[in-house]
């Protein structure tokens, strides 16, 4: 009798229970989260409004026909094509590093795309939440070849130009102070205005984000005059930044960063996207392409919202090295960028989508 009751409770028309449902299957629609308030407030409008870089070579610029290009807008358009089904539905909003935080919790900005260093002090003291990693960096020197310079710690009673009211300045503080070292610190409002006070010699070294001054380089009249010192001072986690407390818009944005990383190492690319989605008999493709177990109901999007943000942008590799690698000017290695399974190996890691 007991075995019949329980075949009865398990027959058609009984809800189906958690505990039955197969471990990767995503919620069903109507059990998802509700839209959130960013997501509404993106899809009323009809377009993302993303905070960049002012200007900053390789990671947001205007080219000479006033297009956006770089390494973070690339990531504002991955968005926007995943939420909006097009790439180009982006409002690029420039902003100066004491702004950048602000516009984000005014609601000026929907998400912060905007090389910004992943600190406890921002994380947990602000009303920001990191939602992730897309470029791993540190601080460096760059330096006059002409110095004959080949360690930082050889610029004890240096001048060094910095940016003001950041990281860099409180990272360079730090360093000397550790190794007892003196120097005169030459401040600036903004990157442009440190490069600039460089340029003029009014200082004798330019401190920043190694990738940064890399892009600096560039701009220079003479850029193999010029050489970035071998020290890194410190680790600077770049990444997009949200509002706290709309934990469906964090989710947006934190797996289609995650969804481009993944497509690099499962080798789906801009140009074969749409072809793996009809041909591929991977389950790991088919999941981040929406053709199995679709797991954009969990975030209130289409099942092809990863596909949509592959076919916008290319995946993490693509984007890396047409803005900051071998491809571009700034010719970066991909270093701790690189992929987890890459030789040598780097920090990028795609969560697995299941």
């Amino acid at each position: 009798m007991t075995g019949l009751l329980m075949l009865a409770a398990c027959g058609d028309g009984e809800p189906e229970r958690e505990a039955d449902r197969a471990p990767d299957a995503p919620l069903p629609a109507e059990e998802a989260a509700e839209p959130s308030e960013t997501l509404a407030a993106v899809r009323a409008r009809g377009r993302l409004n993303c905070g960049v870089h002012e200007g900053l070579v390789g990671f947001a610029y205007t080219d000479n026909r006033g297009q956006w290009r770089g390494f973070d807008v690339d990531f504002c358009r991955a968005t926007a094509a995943a939420v909006l089904g097009d790439p180009d539905a982006v409002r690029f909003v420039p902003l100066a590093i004491g702004d950048r935080f602000e516009a984000l919790a005014d609601g000026r900005i929907d998400v912060l795309w905007r090389n910004t260093s992943w600190t406890m002090g921002r994380d947990a003291g602000e009303r920001m939440e990191f939602v992730g990693v897309n470029y791993y960096d540190g601080q460096g020197f760059l330096v006059r070849r002409s110095l004959a310079l080949t360690s930082a710690a050889e610029l004890d009673g240096a001048r060094i130009c910095v940016q003001s009211n950041s990281t860099t300045a409180l990272n360079l503080q730090d360093y000397f102070a550790v190794r007892n070292l003196r120097y005169e610190p030459v401040m600036a409002a903004s990157e442009e205005e440190a490069r600039e006070a460089y340029v003029a010699e009014d200082c004798d070294a330019f401190t920043g984000d190694v990738s940064a001054l890399a892009a600096a380089r560039t701009m220079l009249g003479n850029p193999q005059a010029h050489a970035i010192l071998p020290d890194v001072i410190s680790k600077e986690p770049l990444g997009p930044v949200v509002r706290r407390g709309d934990d469906q818009w964090a989710d947006i944005v934190r797996w289609t960063l995650n969804a481009l990383i993944l497509a690099e190492e499962l080798g789906v690319t801009q140009e074969n996207v749409d072809q793996l989605a009809e041909n591929s008999p991977d389950p790991r493709i088919q999941r981040l392409l929406g053709v199995q177990d679709g797991f954009g109901s969990m975030m209130g999007l289409s099942d092809a919202w990863a596909h949509d943000a592959i076919a916008g942008v290319g995946n993490y590799g693509e984007i890396f090295d047409r803005n900051l690698g071998a491809r571009s000017s700034v010719n970066l290695a991909r270093g701790l960028n690189a992929q987890w399974n890459a030789s040598p190996r780097g920090l990028m890691y795609g969560l697995p989508i299941r």
